[in-house]
C-alpha cells in the first residue's frame, strides 16, 4: 500500500486569504480537506468553487481550531500522511512519501510571512517548546489513528501533539528540502507562556517547566 499525503485546510471568515492556498494545493498531488468552522463572510462560495479537488469539505460550528484540526484528521485516510494549513498558507515543497519509509514523522522549513525561515529542531528543545510548525510536518495517521488534539490547549495543542509523539519515541526526520509558507498573525502570533508551560507540565512535569522558563528568558519570550 503507497502512503499518499492529506492536506487538511482549517478556515473561518478567510475570504481573503482562502482561495490563494486552494489555488496553491491543487497543484500537488494530495488529497485535499476543508474543515471551515460556519463562514459568513463569503469564504464558503470560494470553497464550493474548487469543491471538484476536494476530497471532503465541511462548514459548520466547532469549538475551536483545534477541534476542527480533530475533524480533518479524522476524515483522512489512515495511509495518510496528514499536514495542516491555515488559510494563506502555502505548500513550497513537499518530499516523497510514496515509497516505505522508516519514519512516521517528516519536518521541514516554514518560511514566516516575510520575517524569517523557521528551521525544525528535533532535541531536548522540543521538551520546552514548539520546535516544529504544522505548515511543515506530516505525520503518518495510522501512529495515532483518534483525533490527536486536546482542545483543552487553545493555542497549542499541536505542541502538546508533537511532544507526545516525542516522548512516545516516534522518530521524526528533518529533510531541509521541505517548505512551506506561513501568513503573518493567526492564533499562535504572540507567545503565550502560561499555555506553553502548561503543555510542558502535562507531557515532562516541573522540572522541566523550570527549564522552559529559563529557555524563555534567554529567548527573550518572557
Amino acid at each position: 500500500m503507497k502512503n499518499k499525503i492529506t492536506v487538511i485546510i482549517v478556515c473561518y471568515n478567510s475570504v481573503s486569504s482562502i482561495e490563494a492556498t486552494l489555488l496553491n494545493v491543487i497543484n500537488y498531488q494530495v488529497q485535499r480537506i476543508v474543515i471551515d468552522g460556519g463562514s459568513t463572510d463569503g469564504t464558503l462560495d470560494i470553497v464550493k468553487k474548487y469543491r471538484s479537488y476536494l476530497s471532503y469539505w465541511v462548514s459548520e460550528p466547532d469549538k475551536g481550531i483545534y477541534d476542527a484540526m480533530n475533524k480533518g484528521w479524522e476524515r483522512a485516510d489512515i495511509d495518510s500522511y496528514i499536514l495542516y494549513l491555515g488559510s494563506g498558507d502555502l505548500l513550497i515543497k513537499l518530499p516523497e512519501v510514496s515509497k516505505p519509509l522508516n519514519y512516521d514523522i517528516i519536518a521541514g522549513n516554514v518560511q514566516i510571512g516575510k520575517k524569517f525561515l523557521f528551521q525544525p529542531k528535533v532535541d531536548m528543545r522540543l521538551k520546552l517548546g514548539n520546535t516544529l510548525h504544522h505548515q511543515a510536518l506530516l505525520i503518518k495517521k495510522d501512529i495515532h489513528p483518534a483525533p490527536p488534539f486536546n482542545i483543552k490547549f487553545k493555542t497549542y495543542a499541536d505542541f502538546d501533539f508533537n511532544q507526545r509523539l516525542y516522548k512516545a519515541g516516534h522518530k521524526i526526520s528533518i529533510d531541509p528540502q521541505f517548505e512551506s509558507y506561513a501568513l503573518e498573525g493567526g492564533l499562535s502570533a504572540h507567545f503565550d507562556s502560561k499555555q506553553s508551560l502548561a503543555v510542558v507540565k502535562s507531557n515532562y512535569g516541573w522540572f522541566y517547566v523550570a527549564l522552559a522558563k529559563i529557555y524563555y528568558y534567554m529567548r527573550h519570550e518572557i
